[in-house]
């Protein structure tokens, strides 16, 4: 099992998630919200939750919302928002415990495409959306995002002969627009739009002094030495000058399709 498919790790990751990645996500998720009419009789299904950047963003407009991940430590941290209009449950979403057509809208943001049969969740996403509702979906395009595209960037830069760390298949394969509209509507979607979405992750220099709590989670870390994380994190305050925050300029695609 690949780290990003164990529960247990998002479990223990959850509490960090939740205050470097989750507001980073959350402005992708508010872009994605754009999108998409919401009003408080929507009912939306937040697929692979996370912390819930998607779920409480969703919930401002009055909408019920539903936020289901695979992880009891990421369902914790949804819970503990107390919002009264956002349910939270652990689920797997290759295989929704929900009636067909339930949902006005059902997103997933940067969730789906890290599932070991993501075409399986996607057909799940489209088959609990109701006629004439809606399916959001975002991943990433390049080598990731954030945290994970400096790391690619500097191993590749000081590493060139080792190999990185592969994308798992579900973002590669939805990386290209073409390649996303072809697998939404295999799904049960018709498409409306795909764009393309470019935001910076805001990294605090300061927190490369605990590099294992920003990149602990990437292969691609815990395969380098001590003298190589070393060297990866020498570059990285390299990068950053003097100044205190180092942008990351990190590209999503946000589809939209109509059920």
């Amino acid at each position: 099992m690949r780290e990003f498919e164990n529960p247990d790790r998002w479990d223990k990751a959850a509490q960090h998630y939740e205050k470097t990645a989750h507001p980073f996500t959350a402005r992708f998720a508010e872009t994605a919200l754009t999108h998409v009419p919401l009003t408080s009789h929507s009912r939306v299904l937040d697929v692979a939750a996370g912390t819930g950047a998607l779920a409480h963003a969703a919930a401002r407009s009055g909408a019920q919302v539903l936020a289901i991940d695979f992880s009891p430590g990421m369902v914790a941290r949804i819970a503990a928002a107390g919002l009264p209009n956002v349910d939270a449950t652990v689920m797997d979403g290759q295989a929704l415990a929900l009636p067909d057509a339930s949902f006005d809208a059902v997103f997933s943001i940067f969730g789906v495409i890290m599932f070991p049969d993501w075409r399986k969740g996607l057909a799940e996403m489209a088959r609990v959306t109701r006629p004439g509702g809606h399916g959001v979906v975002a991943t990433w395009q390049e080598q990731g995002a954030a945290t994970f595209l400096l790391l690619g960037q500097i191993r590749r830069k000081l590493f060139p002969e080792r190999e990185t760390m592969a994308m798992p298949e579900g973002v590669k394969a939805l990386g290209d627009p073409e390649g996303f509209a072809r697998e939404l509507v295999a799904a049960g979607y018709r498409v409306s739009r795909i764009d393309r979405v470019i935001f910076d992750y805001v990294l605090d220099v300061a927190m490369l002094d605990d590099p294992d709590t920003l990149f602990g989670m990437s292969q691609d870390w815990v395969s380098l030495n001590d003298a190589e994380k070393a060297a990866v994190i020498a570059e990285a305050r390299h990068m950053a000058g003097d100044e205190p925050i180092l942008p990351i300029p990190s590209t999503a695609l946000i589809a939209v399709g109509e059920r």
